[in-house]
């Protein structure tokens, strides 16, 4: 068994935590040049990208080509629906700060 995709896996979730913690501590200083827009772009870029993976390998794998590995594509789908699950949560929390928002009183 190929256990290379999973061991690619936990690092990149390692690397994403360290940064985490690393970015939590400069989240006071203002980031310049660096606008929400932009932010929320580049993450829906991102959760995209991983959408499009993960239907390519999907399709690899139930046309047969070779290159295409079961554990791979499972892994691609899961990446996919947490950062999709992800979206969904802040999407949520945006649409909640804007509704305590426009019912404060003036």
């Amino acid at each position: 068994m190929d256990t290379s995709a999973i061991d690619n896996l936990l690092g990149q979730l390692r690397a994403a935590a360290a940064t985490g913690s690393a970015s939590a501590g400069a989240a006071a200083a203002p980031v310049k040049g660096t606008d929400f827009a932009t932010l929320l772009k580049n993450s829906l870029d991102g959760i995209n990208g991983h959408q499009i993976d993960a239907t390519r390998l999907a399709r690899d794998f139930e046309l047969g080509a070779p290159n295409a590995n079961l554990n791979d594509v499972m892994i691609a789908m899961q990446k996919a629906n947490i950062s999709f699950q992800e979206m969904v949560q802040v999407r949520n929390r945006l649409v909640s700060a804007y509704h305590d928002i426009m019912n404060m009183q003036v």
